[in-house]
């Protein structure tokens, strides 16, 4: 406990004394196929990382500061991330891994792999995301992701909380079973099976961190056999049992 303080009395010391908190801004300038965004809650842009200048049209990146997405690309782009902002700012729920269009750098469009984090202030409110968007260049030149993937991915994060069939996603992909999971490993690193329990193990952990709802309703909720099922995997994935990671969560936050 004592150092859990000490952790947080230094964090607090660090983040107050910097001369700039949007400092990481600076190190995603430097890497081309990623975009660094910080967004507040009516979509405008706070911040944005340097790799938006080129595909946005934009003279400097500052230009786009209060501005939204809706200015900076084309409307069926726009409504998918403001969407995804929707999902964050209604109930403080990450996005995860979502496979997005998006402008490259010579203003062709191509595929991202997108993850947004909601921001807190230190009284608890809700005041932004942050969100990261990595090219996926090579996938995209190959032809290797198309809107019925892009649909898959989607479907397996809005239905988590039930048992999801492979044959069900392989209708939904358009692909064979093999085929679809040989897509998954190539952009996800691992099986489409894999990817399913990877987002409802997500889930159970931010339900864990985030609520007091019994262990036993949670793994049900986030599409768990039984409780029996989540101690597992969360045991595997954290080396805690759930109750263990919920205390340590809710003790450092």
């Amino acid at each position: 406990m004592q150092i859990d303080l000490e952790s947080r009395s230094f964090k607090r010391h660090v983040v107050s004394d910097l001369s700039d908190t949007l400092f990481a801004q600076t190190l995603f300038d430097r890497l081309p196929d990623i975009v660094f965004s910080v967004k507040d809650p009516e979509g405008r842009y706070v911040a944005i990382s340097e790799a938006c200048v080129d595909r946005c049209g934009l003279r400097d990146k500052r230009d786009a500061l209060g501005k939204t997405a809706y200015d900076l690309f084309p409307s069926v782009m726009a409504d998918r991330y403001a969407a995804q902002d929707k999902v964050v700012f209604a109930n403080g729920r990450p996005v995860v891994d979502n496979l997005d269009l998006t402008m490259y750098r010579d203003r062709r469009p191509g595929w991202c792999l997108s993850s947004k984090e909601p921001l807190y202030d230190r009284y608890g409110r809700l005041i932004g995301l942050i969100c990261l968007s990595k090219d996926l260049t090579e996938l995209s030149r190959e032809a290797f992701i198309d809107e019925r993937f892009a649909e898959t991915i989607d479907f397996i994060q809005s239905n988590y909380h039930r048992q999801v069939s492979l044959e069900e996603l392989s209708d939904i992909s358009g692909l064979s079973i093999a085929r679809l999971d040989r897509r998954m490993k190539r952009v996800f690193l691992m099986s489409t099976g894999q990817f399913v329990r990877k987002t409802r193990l997500e889930a159970a952990l931010m339900a864990l961190a985030q609520t007091s709802h019994p262990i036993a309703e949670v793994a049900l909720d986030c599409g768990f056999f039984d409780q029996s099922a989540l101690t597992r995997q969360v045991r595997q994935a954290t080396g805690m049992s759930p109750r263990e990671y919920r205390q340590l969560q809710q003790r450092t936050a």
